[in-house]
């Protein structure tokens, strides 16, 4: 039951947790603030670029539709009734969660943390928080059916350990400069 809970849980969120590593591999590129500030900060930051952000929502969307072709083997494998992707949910989670992850960098120009500064809690959450809300609008349905009370207590508490967990591997292997 817990396993089939969790197993679930981090399936139909997988193309929600993909896209911001893709953007970090894909890097570079226009800044999306384009260097305009508010004040005396950015808006957002050299990190969130618009190539980052074309990537990272494709590779989720691609990932959704890759997790629908092997749906039904793994989850005769694993015993478990895993979600399938509509292309809009595929999309929105991706989405989503770059939106979730430029919002959180707006909110740290506004109080003051500079890029890469940490900013617990929200650094763990915010994609998720973006890629929940844009699908729960885009198709609440699914997201009744897929993202029950008990699945969404799973993402909450087991996403900031595997956001530490990648974040510290890609320090490791150099492609982040803070282990956060």
């Amino acid at each position: 039951m817990v396993v089939s809970l969790v197993v679930g849980a981090l399936w139909a969120m997988l193309p929600a947790y993909v896209p911001n590593n893709a953007a970090v591999l894909a890097g570079g590129g226009r800044p999306i603030d384009a260097g305009r500030t508010l004040g005396n900060r950015r808006l957002l930051g050299a990190g969130k670029t618009w190539r980052g952000t074309v990537v990272g929502t494709l590779t989720g969307t691609l990932l959704a539709l890759a997790l629908n072709a092997v749906n039904d083997p793994l989850s005769a494998v694993v015993g478990v009734e895993l979600a399938r992707f509509p292309l809009r949910v595929g999309f929105s989670l991706a989405f989503g969660a770059m939106a979730g992850d430029v919002g959180a960098s707006f909110l740290k120009r506004r109080t003051g943390r500079e890029r890469g500064a940490a900013f617990p809690g929200v650094d763990q959450l915010d994609f998720v928080v973006g890629a929940l809300a844009l699908t729960l609008l885009v198709a609440p349905a699914w997201f009744a059916a897929t993202f029950t009370p008990p699945r969404l207590v799973v993402v909450v508490v087991a996403t900031p350990l595997l956001h530490v967990l990648t974040n510290v591997g890609a320090y490791l292997l150099g492609l982040k400069t803070e282990p956060w």
